[in-house]
């Protein structure tokens, strides 16, 4: 979101960022670049119903002297309050961006017919789940700064510091610790590995319960001596340049930001047949793509890549290639810009970059 709002065309947008409470990592990034941080709920719970419009037409009040024109949501629930207190507050268009694969409640039908437009991840959920609603749907995949991530010297330092041998192929894995990101499949395909691969998983550790199943599989498997957990991992450039092969195995995903990071890094990326990966990949072009319950290809990709080192090169070439032609984050914020401006002009909003300060929120609130 931030690197959207940060590319963003000043003399048409004055944007905002509206939080539930301050406090997170990102508060100062937003207040570093000029931005207003509002911190106000902008959704409530919908029960009682018959209390609903009475309760989100008293939270829109404190929305109303901001005069926002448009009104993006990057919630990720099926939360349809959220559309009904931008319509109250005086929003003309409310766009939400799909971000992950979750559909079939009669809440997410709701808040997608309750927006003027959608911004999908992936092109699948867009035949699966919109069919009826593709004139206020567009595919807006997420991008990758791509100075930051970028290809670079081997970092021996960091490499060295996980205490593998020298000969070892590093495999990383990033994701969360929670059950959808399938962390078993890459431990069962790496214990069947025939070359000497190790494998750090970088990720924080959000479900206690599922962390201690996979440290228990770890020590099943006999692959103590080839794996590391490194948890949240600060400094993700320098970590994906310390290894040489990036996997991922996850379930369900709708357009996943670690697999981007590590293409743009020329990683050559071994990855499962899940939706999102028709948009990213080419298949043995950008990565080697396997069956999603296939363990076996899993494994025998991995040793394909550890057996030869060129091909990999090759794929991580064309992976950046890709990621510099249709995943950066200068990308993404044209194709958002682009639709807000043609939302704005199919709902006849003029655009204009004035909204109220905060100090003139406060003189109309006091008045």
């Amino acid at each position: 979101m931030i690197n959207v709002i940060e590319r963003l065309d000043r003399k048409k947008f004055a944007p905002a960022v509206c939080v539930m409470r301050r406090g997170g990592d990102l508060d100062r990034e937003v207040e570093r670049l000029g931005l207003q941080l509002i911190e106000l709920p902008f959704t409530i719970p919908v029960l009682p119903y018959h209390t609903l419009p009475f309760r989100a037409w008293k939270i829109a009040q404190a929305f109303r002297p901001f005069g926002f024109i448009l009104w993006h949501s990057f919630h990720y629930s099926d939360d349809y309050t959220e559309p009904v207190i931008a319509r109250l507050a005086g929003s003309r268009t409310w766009v939400y961006t799909k971000k992950n694969m979750s559909w079939g409640s009669r809440a997410w039908r709701l808040r997608s017919w309750l927006a003027h437009g959608i911004a999908a991840q992936n092109t699948t959920m867009i035949d699966s789940f919109f069919p009826s609603q593709r004139k206020k749907v567009r595919h807006i995949p997420p991008g990758v700064d791509i100075q930051e991530f970028r290809p670079g010297e081997l970092n021996c330092d960091l490499r060295k510091s996980w205490g593998f041998p020298e000969h070892f192929t590093l495999a990383a894995h990033v994701a969360n610790f929670v059950p959808i990101k399938n962390h078993p499949h890459l431990l069962y395909a790496l214990a069947e590995t025939q070359q000497d691969i190790g494998l750090v998983l970088a990720g924080e550790y959000l479900d206690a319960s599922y962390t201690v199943e996979i440290r228990a599989l770890i020590d099943q498997l006999g692959l103590k001596n080839r794996v590391r957990l490194l948890g949240k991992v600060k400094d993700m450039p320098a970590m994906l340049r310390a290894v040489d092969i990036f996997a991922f195995c996850s379930h369900q995903e709708a357009c996943p930001v670690a697999v981007l990071e590590a293409m743009a890094c020329g990683l050559p990326c071994v990855v499962t047949d899940i939706p999102a990966m028709s948009d990213i990949h080419e298949p043995d072009q950008t990565a080697l793509v396997v069956a999603q319950n296939d363990v076996k290809l899993f494994s025998l990709a991995l040793d394909k890549l550890a057996q030869n080192p060129q091909r990999g090169r090759l794929l991580g070439e064309k992976a950046r290639r890709r990621i510099e032609e249709f995943f950066s984050t200068e990308t993404e914020a044209i194709n958002y810009q682009h639709f807000y401006l043609d939302l704005l002009a199919a709902e006849k909003v003029v655009v204009s970059s004035h909204r109220a300060s905060p100090e003139e929120v406060v003189s109309k609130a006091n008045s």
